[in-house]
């Protein structure tokens, strides 16, 4: 099913010298990417103590389920006692949060050095 639908997500984890998991997610974030990208952010969120910043700047769209998705991840982190980062530059983004009530949902950056370093105030949708 993914062969007929080329732009779906995919994704690349990295890991930083402090620990911290960041996951870029490139393509759309949708129906179709949802389930492998769920078993993945499972994975990653299976510990104690998750430290997560999910970089969606190459994301070009997302859908109901990718919201869903991003909410399980949110949940199980704070379930864990972690924390997630989300890296979005996008006004686009941003405003789909509000408008869906989740503004306050994540801790939102600019950028990846900004979601790494914790700096900027976090969440603040305008």
């Amino acid at each position: 099913m993914a062969d007929n639908h080329p732009r779906s997500a995919t994704y690349r984890t990295t890991r930083t010298d402090g620990g911290t998991t960041v996951v870029t997610l490139h393509g759309d974030l949708d129906l179709l990417a949802v389930p492998v990208l769920c078993a993945a952010l499972d994975h990653l969120t299976s510990g104690t103590e998750p430290d997560l910043v999910l970089d969606l700047s190459p994301v070009s769209f997302i859908d109901c389920t990718g919201l869903g998705l991003l909410c399980r991840a949110r949940n199980r982190v704070r379930y864990r006692v972690g924390r997630l980062r989300l890296v979005t530059p996008e006004d686009d983004f941003r405003r789909l949060l509000r408008t869906t009530g989740l503004g306050d949902a994540f801790e939102l950056y600019p950028g990846l050095p900004e979601a790494l370093a914790g700096t900027d105030a976090p969440g603040a949708v305008a």
